[in-house]
């Protein structure tokens, strides 16, 4: 497997573009709101969705769109999330048919998504008169510019490309991402679009998407809140020439490995990215009675308020991260229970078998200053592990809440 650049456009046939439509147009902002993703030929597709009872109209879209597990493109918006909002199916269904007319294709080809404000009803006319434009701007270096199109609170763009040998064949799979806030297992507040020139069936392609997402983007969470428009869509349109995957054979597992590469990489993004965050946090949980018990206990301890806090603060509060395994209801013996905390500065047990070991407190605060901090948590009852991704929580996620609409 092999990093490559060009996101969604790095697989055969697919383009992309990113414009101002001025979605927000009471904003005097320039920023690209508007993105589009285009396939050469139809696509295979899949999806998945929010959790929350609570869905914003472009899903239930996109969920009728897909209904024949084939796509050509995505239309999608920030600034304005197109949920619990006046007209918001009949606008959903508008950004699609002023992207089917502009690319000479059908509504029913299009994915749609929003990401933005609650509540508030989407200025769909600037979304339509945007599509020409962003159909006329399509083009394989248009990866960025979609990318940028879907940030919200995001600080930096999330894109990534890899490359797998499928029998002979070179299969390329790219995908970007947005998610910053409103982010918690079950996805959160993201957009992810792939792209892929694989060859597969749609039952292949839909089993293995519920198979890596709830491993990737799952075991994310920034806040504790669901998002009411998560989605995560996967095109792919055979331009590789690969034998279909009709079967979960040897190209199947090695799809399967790039997809969980691809999503890792996203999720590990979105969790850095956190609103207001100054370091990412990774929880690895293992020797754990199952993966179910290590995903929770883990999910508990990155999305901790406290153990949040203290990471902010480099504060090797380990208390904090056993407390959180307590009220995470997964069998463990705290008694068993040993705690690392890690990172490019090094790495410290702060506590061994449930209970306080003696540990150098400067050290422990610099290897808790770093970017990324490693919470090593041993439960020392079976072979069983997970890793979830979460980020600090900073004077800045209130700053950026408290005002978020106005």
């Amino acid at each position: 497997m092999e990093y490559i650049s060009g996101g969604v456009c790095a697989a055969k046939g697919f383009r992309a573009a990113g414009l101002h439509a001025g979605v927000k147009a009471e904003s005097n902002s320039e920023k690209k709101d508007v993105a589009m993703i285009l396939s050469d030929v139809e696509c295979t597709a899949a999806a998945m969705y929010t959790t929350n009872r609570v869905k914003a109209a472009p899903i239930y879209v996109t969920m009728a769109h897909l209904e024949d597990d084939a796509a050509w493109g995505v239309i999608a918006n920030s600034g304005n999330a197109n949920a619990c909002a006046p007209n918001s199916h009949e606008h959903a269904e508008a950004m699609c048919a002023a992207a089917a007319k502009a690319t000479g294709r059908s509504p029913r080809d299009f994915i749609v998504a929003s990401t933005g404000v609650i509540g508030q009803e989407l200025n769909v006319q600037a979304v339509i008169d945007a599509a020409p434009a962003l159909a006329q701007a399509l083009s394989t270096e248009g990866s960025g510019d979609a990318a940028a199109a879907i940030m919200t609170t995001d600080t930096k763009k999330k894109e990534v490309a890899v490359q797998v040998e499928l029998g002979g064949k070179v299969v390329t799979l790219g995908g970007i991402a947005k998610g910053s806030g409103m982010i918690h297992p079950n996805m959160g507040t993201m957009l992810c679009f792939l792209t892929s020139d694989c060859a597969i069936s749609p039952d292949m392609l839909n089993t293995m998407l519920h198979e890596v997402v709830p491993r990737t983007f799952n075991r994310v969470t920034v806040d504790g809140d669901t998002s009411t428009n998560d989605t995560c869509a996967i095109l792919c349109n055979g331009l590789a020439e690969n034998e279909l995957i009709e079967w979960k054979d040897n190209n199947y597992a090695a799809f399967k490995a790039a997809l969980t590469e691809v999503l890792t990489y996203l999720s590990r993004a979105m969790a850095g990215d956190g609103e207001g965050a100054s370091r990412l946090i990774t929880c690895k949980v293992h020797g754990s009675r199952s993966e179910e018990s290590a995903e929770r206990l883990s999910k508990a301890i990155v999305g901790s308020s406290l153990v949040k806090a203290a990471m902010f603060g480099a504060d090797a509060n380990w208390g904090r991260v056993l407390c959180a395994m307590g009220y995470s209801k997964a069998p463990f013996r705290p008694e068993h229970v040993d705690v690392k905390f890690a990172s490019c500065a090094g790495e410290i047990l702060v506590c061994e078998h449930g209970s306080q070991v003696l540990f150098d407190e400067n050290k422990a605060k610099e290897i808790l200053s770093q970017e990324e901090v490693i919470i090593d948590v041993n439960v020392n009852e079976g072979a069983h592990y997970a890793t979830c991704w979460g980020c600090d929580l900073t004077y800045d996620y209130v700053k950026i809440n408290g005002d978020y609409r106005t």
